[in-house]
Parts: structure tokens; C-alpha cells; sequence
């Protein structure tokens, strides 16, 4: 697997690039499609790529290239059989994922021949697909980068906003801590902490990454997770405990966090990745769960689309706060359509910085 690791600096405006495609009648449509329920850890195996003909576009529906798939820990949780905020990705079925890529043809007047849109894509090199609805197509704003609308407009950084601002509701002058500080949706959440004048703390894995989480997302610290005493760390620098503690690993990692927290501390469970999402309950747990009653604190948990009817809300003050220079996206981009199931385990071996990203077509 070939990876470029690249990010936006804080303020970038996405020029647009003319693509150029050969022509549909000569394309082939490669699809991964679920050959089987993982388990255990993700294997190539539990996929099959395969080839199919381009789909034709019916009344009132566009056919898109896709050019760029966005790759998250919530979709290996799709492929178990057990119960989720999405139902289970079928047998047989191509494997569900977001993505953006350029209206081919279109029988729409509303997303015309060169278009960019994002909308639920899957995984392949083509789809047919209508307007409106969370899985439908959406155009890409003029001037917004089409990548962004799978990390900062997307599910990362709609779940980084209302959490933090909705859950956690940090106020200026409090400390804040966030856990997967170097990954998309933990980054988003850690800058907008900032943004709202807080102190913030991530925790990150490795050298690379908190250096990272400093000198580009502007945290005030960094806990390398996997080299570092993180309990000595926080009690070092949040000697009063976290007011805010934003988690999306679970695990070790919650416990620390809940053994720091101030008196009426707020945790915001936005994921736990360190479960692997295999379907079946972690190994380790909130042991120390008793700090939440000690502390007089609240733990929530909670999925972004709680909040359909707020995302312009969202949309716009995230907007704002990149223009400001106040929110910095890094991404992580795979080659290749079939670099997909890779790209996938690797948000779960710490592989990626910031979003992951598959670029299914050449720009």
C-alpha cells in the first residue's frame, strides 16, 4: 500500500482541479464487497473485489466518479451482526463508507456534469445516487475542499462539535482533556476547546503525533500514551483535575481520564476505539467508574445524528472557526481503491494522523 501523509494549514481554501476521466463506456466498476463477518481483527479475506458494470443513471439521479473515500473506526462496528446506530452491512452487499467524487452523467439539473458531491458512496469506483438525506448526494460548497466534507463538515467533526459543545460544555479558563488527540474527530474537538478558550490536554501515541497535536492543532500539552506515565503526566499538568474530558479510546485510557477529573467534571463518550468495534464487550472497563459519584461528575454518551436539526449551527460556527485560523486538518491518504480494508485497520493501529483517506481516483 502506497500512503502519502499530508494536512491542511489552518486557513487553507481548497482550490478546485479539473479531473479527467476516460471515458464510462470503456470502465470497469470495482466494488469490495462483505464476503464474510469479520472476526477478530480486519482482514483483507473478509472482503471480495470484485468487477462489475458501471451503473446507468435513471430519472432524477447522477452517476459519480468517486475520487476519495473516508475511512472511520465506526465502520468496522457496521460489519458485526449487533445491534448499532446504522444496521449491519449485508453479505454480499458493497461495503458502506462516505466519500466525494465528480458528477459523470446526470439526468438532474441540480448536479450537473463536473460537480462535486459527498454523500454515502461505498466503497467502489462508481455510484448512482439521488439528491438530499443523510445518504444522498450533497454538493460540495464552493470554496470548501472536497476532503473536508468527510472530516470537518462530515460525522468527525459533527461529532467533535456537539460534543464538546453540547456534552461538555467547557468554559473559558477550565482544562480540558482529549483523548485520540492526533486522530480526526479527537483533533477537531481539541481545537475547538481552544477556540473556546480553554486549556486543553491531548493524549496521542507516539513522538510524531504529539508534536503534532501541539505544533499544528495549537494544543497547550501532549501525553504520548505509549511512552509516557500518563497518571504522572496529568496530574502534572492538570493539578486540579480536567473539567472536560472528551474520550473516544475507552478502555485504560477512560480510566485515566475518570481518575483526573474535577469536581463536576463533564465525560463525553464519543467512541471506543480501543475495543476494536468486534462486537463483543471490551476486556477492560471503567474499573475506577466510582470517581463519576465522587466527583459529582457526568459521563454521556451520544451519536451525531442526535442533532440532525442543528447541523447548519454546526456547519457554519465550524466554518468559522477554520477561517479564523483556528482549526487545522491533518490527513492520512491510502492509493487505490484496493488499499481500502488496509486503510481501515490502520485507524485501529494507529497508523493514520488525523482523517484517513482513500484516493479511489487519480487527480
Amino acid at each position: 500500500m502506497s500512503c502519502a501523509v499530508a494536512w491542511a494549514e489552518k486557513g487553507s481554501s481548497g482550490r478546485r482541479r479539473a479531473i479527467y476521466y476516460r471515458p464510462v463506456a470503456d470502465a470497469v466498476n470495482r466494488q469490495w464487497v462483505l464476503r464474510r463477518r469479520p472476526l477478530g481483527a480486519l482482514r483483507d479475506e473478509d472482503f471480495e473485489l470484485r468487477d462489475v458494470p458501471v451503473p446507468v443513471p435513471g430519472r432524477g439521479e447522477a452517476l459519480i466518479r468517486v475520487h476519495w473515500l473516508g475511512i472511520d473506526p465506526t465502520q468496522r462496528g457496521w460489519l458485526n451482526e449487533s445491534d448499532n446506530y446504522i444496521d449491519a452491512v449485508p453479505i454480499g452487499a458493497v461495503m458502506r463508507g462516505s466519500g466525494v467524487g465528480q458528477v459523470v452523467r446526470s439526468n438532474d439539473p441540480d448536479f450537473p456534469v463536473g460537480s462535486w458531491v459527498a454523500g454515502m458512496v461505498g466503497w467502489q469506483d462508481y455510484v448512482v445516487r439521488s439528491a438530499g438525506g443523510l445518504f444522498g448526494l450533497n454538493l460540495v460548497p464552493d470554496g470548501v475542499p472536497p476532503t473536508s466534507m468527510l472530516s470537518l463538515f462530515g460525522p468527525p467533526g459533527l461529532t467533535a462539535y456537539f460534543g464538546m459543545t453540547d456534552i461538555g460544555r467547557p468554559e473559558p479558563g477550565q482544562t480540558v482533556l482529549v483523548s485520540a488527540a492526533a486522530g480526526i474527530t479527537g483533533s477537531i474537538a481539541g481545537q475547538i476547546a481552544k477556540a473556546l478558550g480553554c486549556k486543553v490536554i491531548g493524549i496521542a501515541g507516539g513522538p510524531e503525533k504529539c508534536s503534532w497535536v501541539i505544533e499544528h492543532a495549537g494544543l497547550d500539552a501532549a501525553v504520548d500514551y505509549k511512552h509516557e506515565d500518563i497518571d504522572a503526566r496529568l496530574t502534572h499538568l492538570a493539578p486540579n483535575g480536567v473539567d472536560v474530558f472528551f474520550d473516544g479510546v475507552g478502555g485504560r485510557i477512560l480510566e485515566y481520564g475518570l481518575a483526573h477529573l474535577a469536581p463536576r467534571a463533564r465525560v463525553v463518550l464519543a467512541g471506543a476505539i480501543s475495543s476494536g468495534y468486534q462486537g463483543a464487550d471490551p476486556p477492560l472497563g471503567p474499573r475506577n467508574y466510582m470517581r463519576l459519584a465522587l466527583d459529582r461528575a457526568r459521563m454521556e454518551g451520544f451519536i451525531f445524528l442526535d442533532y440532525l436539526d442543528r447541523f447548519p449551527e454546526a456547519f457554519t460556527a465550524l466554518h468559522g472557526w477554520q477561517a479564523q485560523g483556528a482549526i487545522t486538518i491533518a490527513e492520512t491518504v491510502s492509493r487505490g481503491l484496493e488499499s481500502a480494508p488496509s486503510a481501515l485497520r490502520a485507524v485501529f493501529e494507529g497508523r493514520n494522523l488525523g482523517k484517513q483517506l482513500v484516493e479511489v481516483a487519480e487527480s
